[in-house]
């Protein structure tokens, strides 16, 4: 027994033809979806990124008790569990995530592993000079932004894009181990994830007139680029989807070519979408995790079951099923701490369902914690503004680019062991989230998809959020959630304690909330050159490129980590609520507490 699978990131469901999208060229997806499985409710559990990937190794839900981190010694892996029965376990990637301090720990699970550079701003290409890329509306001029375009210069036709060489790789080990038996290869993108860099053959797919500044990577923040700005950023990442749809076209050719379809499972998959200008947003992480981001897309090819090519599936399957699933496949056995179950449970003998699960829960540390049983889908908010108490629970003290730092550990006290952790204690470490963060400032949201598939309204009603409160408590139990995410989000320990003192989203629709300015954030027009306006909260202004540079101009040289920590001064933060235009008392407080904050001013 053989298996593939093929991994793209930010791969929207929404954009594809199987799922509806009739103006996006991907003929291979299509192609796939005639020889597959289509699941139309597979759910996400741990966002972003990493704990994705956490989750497609260990099969069980992390984001309850961690942020972005390596596999932790007490983690099953899937490929190395495979690799320990003897499977043959290989990796190929571009996910510069795999190669930085919060990644690395996973593909050292596998037998061997090839890595390609030149993804979003790795660090790859070493430039001492500045790059000179044309005008740009990317506001976040960090320094992922200028080794982007360092590295793009690197990559200046289709041969040599990090994609292209990672599908060259997988398709190599395809054809060398064709005629083997007992092998998994992960093929695994970063595409088509922002920045939406493509070449010009697949930006000519979808031909427009657009005359402003370059635009292929947005900020994670309210749209407030013109209509002509954002439909062009829509037609980028079309444009970088489209070739990734030409990459899945050449593994199904090898498909065909090496007769693998007779005894080799293919899973194609994603982490998480991506928000391009629906409901105003672009990108993650900020907003609510909607569907756009949670529903994702799944195709499954099962050789055992031939009968189910072309077919739909419309249980709620999540992606810690993958990992039981390629289990199964090769005849292993889940782990006892897999809360995922195999994919091949959720069909009989026939083209029938069978549920897998009747409800799922997602979310991102320290976001909303979010539940849906196919048709309801009930995001609950923390408790308050301050998002806390919250600790991250870990023998890996990283983030995603570095190090805890001593500050963080100070504080830091073993946990009992949770039940998946095999009797090992964890650190418990003070978190807060990230500035600008505030799940609260949304409230608890509540959506009927029968009704409202697009998410547009949210809903109030007594009834479905307390029988969603108890589905969401069911979960937390069985996650063995720490005591802190129960205090965080305002609920009992048990389904049958939950009442309606629980309830949030009636309150939370009649009370005005922190999101009431960002629901209508402000465009660039809106501050005149040279004035920072003081009309919204700071976090929005510092989403804004023009604000940005009016704190630049305060403080010459201020870095991007800087500009972070003005975020998060309460003193700022005071002055930002302020409301008609800034008179000079106020201009002065603000240039002395930024003087305070970085003396250099």
């Amino acid at each position: 027994m053989k298996a593939v699978m093929v991994m793209f990131d930010s791969l929207n469901r929404h954009m594809l033809p199987p799922y509806g999208a009739d103006w996006v060229h991907a003929p291979n997806f299509a192609r796939l979806a005639a020889l597959s499985t289509t699941y139309d409710n597979c759910y996400v559990g741990s966002m972003p990124c990493m704990p994705a990937r956490r989750e497609l190794h260990t099969g069980r839900h992390n984001f309850l008790h961690r942020s972005w981190g390596p596999l932790e010694p007490f983690d099953d892996s899937m490929p190395e569990i495979l690799k320990q029965h003897g499977v043959y376990t290989h990796l190929v990637s571009d996910h510069q995530h795999y190669w930085e301090d919060g990644g690395a720990t996973y593909h050292g699970r596998y037998n061997t592993w090839e890595f390609f550079r030149g993804q979003e701003g790795d660090a790859w290409r070493g430039q001492v000079a500045d790059p000179e890329p044309p005008e740009d509306l990317h506001s976040n001029r960090n320094d992922l932004w200028r080794q982007d375009w360092v590295n793009r210069a690197h990559m200046e036709t289709e041969d040599k894009h990090p994609q292209t060489l990672t599908f060259d790789a997988g398709l190599e080990f395809l054809r060398v181990n064709r005629a083997q038996d007992n092998w998994f290869v992960q093929i695994e993108t970063f595409d088509p994830h922002e920045p939406f860099f493509s070449h010009k053959s697949y930006k000519d797919l979808y031909p427009h007139d657009y005359q402003g500044p370059h635009f292929d990577w947005p900020d994670y923040t309210k749209v407030t680029e013109t209509e002509e700005q954002t439909a062009h950023a829509r037609f980028e990442y079309a444009a970088l989807l489209s070739m990734c749809d030409n990459s899945l076209g050449r593994v199904l050719d090898a498909m065909d070519a090496y007769g693998l379809w007779d005894d080799t499972l293919l899973i194609v998959c994603t982490d998480h979408g991506l928000l391009l200008g629906e409901k105003g947003w672009w990108g993650k992480l900020v907003q609510p995790w909607y569907n756009e981001l949670s529903n994702i897309p799944l195709f499954v090819w099962d050789p055992r079951r031939p009968a189910h090519a072309g077919s739909r599936h419309s249980g709620l399957v999540q992606t810690i099923d993958i990992a039981p699933t390629m289990l199964e496949f090769f005849g292993l056995e889940p782990t006892p701490d897999m809360q995922g179950r195999p994919l091949g449970e959720a069909t009989d003998g026939a083209l029938g369902e069978v549920p897998l699960r009747t409800s799922a829960v997602f979310g991102m540390f320290g976001g909303h914690v979010n539940i849906t049983d196919g048709r309801w889908v009930y995001m609950r908010s923390c408790h308050d503004a301050t998002n806390q108490p919250l600790y991250e629970h870990t023998l890996m003290p990283t983030h995603g680019r570095g190090r805890f730092s001593p500050a963080e550990l100070a504080d830091a006290e073993l946990a009992e062991p949770f039940d998946f952790t095999k009797g090992v204690r964890t650190l418990r470490v003070p978190a807060t989230t990230a500035p600008g963060f505030d799940p609260s400032r949304f409230g608890a949201l509540l959506y009927d998809l029968a009704d409202d598939p697009g998410q547009e309204r949210p809903v109030v009603d007594d009834d479905v959020e307390l029988r969603m409160i108890r589905l969401l408590v069911e979960q937390l139990r069985d996650g063995d959630a720490p005591p802190d995410q129960y205090e965080r989000l305002g609920l009992p320990p048990t389904p049958e304690a939950v009442t309606t003192a629980h309830l949030q989203a009636a309150a939370h629709r009649r009370q005005p909330r922190q999101s009431a300015a960002l629901e209508h954030a402000p465009r660039a027009e809106e501050f005149p050159e040279g004035r920072l306006g003081l009309r919204t909260p700071l976090a929005v202004l510092l989403s804004d490129p023009v604000a940005v540079e009016a704190v630049r101009r305060f403080v010459p040289g201020i870095t991007d980590s800087e500009l972070l920590t003005v975020r998060t001064s309460v003193s700022l933060l005071q002055l930002a609520a302020a409301t008609g235009r800034p008179d000079r008392d106020q201009l002065t407080a603000l240039a002395n507490e930024l003087a305070r904050l970085f003396p250099r001013s």
